[in-house]
């Protein structure tokens, strides 16, 4: 009788998986060639020649431990992905164009009366000022989903500021494009403009949606470590 099994523990020694998880690859896989093995005795095979057409099941060990450790590897990073980074991404992105709609309709109003009877535009900065007020709780949370899903420091950060990561591809993508194609937009766009631009969609929403989320990083990283020290 062939102990399938350690066979297979053997074959599969430097496979880098947790033990458990690597003790499923090598049941598995020990049970699908002890079927074989034994369908093929039953067909009249001898015991050796069952062994090596079962054995011949696995052509290359070394290519077949590296398809399973990057098919283990993808089954566990795409749904830490998600919950580390593009669930609390979009749980920040999805709020913040929220409130800045909600606050172009019942805000104060962007434009202001000037003499004449001519309505004159407010400055973008008092306009969406409660906007930028309320960005940092929202950083707040896209940092404490993050982290709370074991995002890395990378992750939290990215999860803090993607709010502002379409505007940014903007001004760094989208506007330059614009401005090679089209010579009208070119004409009427200055530096100063679009330093305001970005200051106003992009550093000044970074800034307030950072003030918020690092300290919470900071504060919840600090508070599982304590719980681990005292093994609460």
């Amino acid at each position: 009788m062939h102990d399938w099994r350690k066979f297979v523990q053997v074959q599969l020694a430097k496979l880098a998986l947790p033990a458990g998880t690597k003790a499923d690859v090598v049941d598995e896989l020990a049970g699908h060639l002890d079927e074989t093995y034994l369908e093929l005795r039953g067909r009249g095979f001898s015991e050796e020649d069952a062994a090596q057409h079962a054995l011949s099941e696995v052509k290359d060990w070394h290519d077949l431990r590296r398809r399973i450790q990057i098919a283990r590897w993808k089954e566990n990073i795409m749904p830490n992905r998600v919950k580390q980074f593009w669930l609390p991404g979009l749980c920040t992105l999805f709020l913040a164009m929220v409130l800045l709609e909600i606050i172009q309709i019942f805000g104060p109003s962007p434009w202001t009366p000037a003499p004449g009877n001519r309505l004159r535009m407010m400055p973008v900065a008092v306009v969406y000022l409660t906007w930028l007020l309320t960005l940092p709780l929202i950083g707040a949370m896209g940092a404490y989903l993050s982290y709370r899903a074991g995002g890395s420091r990378r992750a939290v950060f990215s999860s803090i500021v993607f709010p502002v990561l379409p505007y940014l591809a903007f001004f760094v993508v989208g506007l330059p494009v614009v401005l090679i194609l089209d010579d009208h937009v070119a004409h009427n766009i200055t530096l100063p403009a679009f330093f305001v631009g970005l200051s106003a969609w992009v550093i000044f929403p970074a800034v307030a949606l950072l003030a918020g989320g690092l300290p919470v990083q900071l504060f919840v990283s600090r508070w599982l470590g304590s719980r681990r020290t005292t093994g609460g």
